[in-house]
C-alpha cells in the first residue's frame, strides 16, 4: 500500500512538470496618450481612458485631434494602468520583440507618410515613418513615429498595439497577435 502511494505521488510531481508554463497575461491598459511635437507650434495630445478598469466597457477615446497644416509632428505615445499604478509603456520596451504599433489614417492628411497606413493584409510593407529605437531582431516598435501634415482634411486615425510573441517578423501584419489596443480617432488638418 505503501509502494502505491508513493508511486502516486511521484507520478502527480511528474505530471506537474508537464504542465506547459503560462503564456505572458495580457496588461490592462487604462491609458493612452498620443503626444504630437511639432518643430515649432503648439504641443496636441490625443487621449483614450477605459472608464471602468477590468470592468465590461473598453478604452474610449476622448475627443479630436487638430494639427496644423504643413507641420512635422514627433508622436509619442504613453500607455499606462492606473489601477496598478504601472507603466505599459516601459513593459512595451522591454518586451519590444513582442510588440508593434500599426497605423491607418484617411488618404490625404499626411504629405509623409503618404498613403493610408499598414493596417490590414498585406499592408504591413506600407511606409509609415518609425523613430524609435528597433527591436533585437531589426523590427520597428512605433512608440515614436514621425508625420507631416498635408494642407487640410478630415478624417480618422487608428492606432493598434499588437502583441506577437513568437510571430513577428518582417511581415507579420496587424492580423496577426492578440490586439493590446485599437483606437481611433477623428482628425482634422487646419
Amino acid at each position: 500500500m505503501a509502494l502505491f502511494a508513493s508511486l502516486l505521488f511521484f507520478s502527480s510531481c511528474e505530471e506537474d512538470d508537464d504542465v506547459p508554463p503560462e503564456e505572458n497575461e495580457e496588461e490592462i491598459i487604462t491609458d493612452v496618450v498620443l503626444t504630437f511635437t511639432p518643430q515649432t507650434g503648439n504641443v496636441v495630445t490625443a487621449t483614450a481612458e477605459d472608464p471602468d478598469g477590468e470592468g465590461p466597457q473598453d478604452l474610449q477615446v476622448n475627443g479630436d485631434v487638430v494639427l496644423a497644416p504643413n507641420t512635422t509632428y514627433t508622436m509619442s505615445i504613453a500607455l499606462e494602468n492606473s489601477i496598478a499604478n504601472e507603466s505599459i509603456t516601459d513593459e512595451v520596451e522591454e518586451e519590444a520583440e513582442e510588440h508593434m504599433f500599426f497605423f491607418a489614417w484617411t488618404d490625404g492628411l499626411f504629405s509623409d507618410p503618404a498613403g493610408d497606413g499598414n493596417i490590414g493584409a498585406g499592408q504591413r510593407a506600407d511606409v509609415v515613418n518609425y523613430e524609435d529605437p528597433l527591436d533585437a531582431n531589426g523590427y520597428p516598435v512605433g512608440l515614436e513615429t514621425s508625420w507631416t501634415t498635408a494642407d487640410t482634411g478630415n478624417g480618422t486615425f487608428r492606432v493598434i498595439l499588437k502583441h506577437q510573441p513568437d510571430i513577428k517578423s518582417a511581415t507579420s501584419s496587424s492580423t496577426d497577435g492578440e490586439s493590446d489596443v485599437d483606437l481611433s480617432w477623428n482628425i482634422s488638418i487646419q
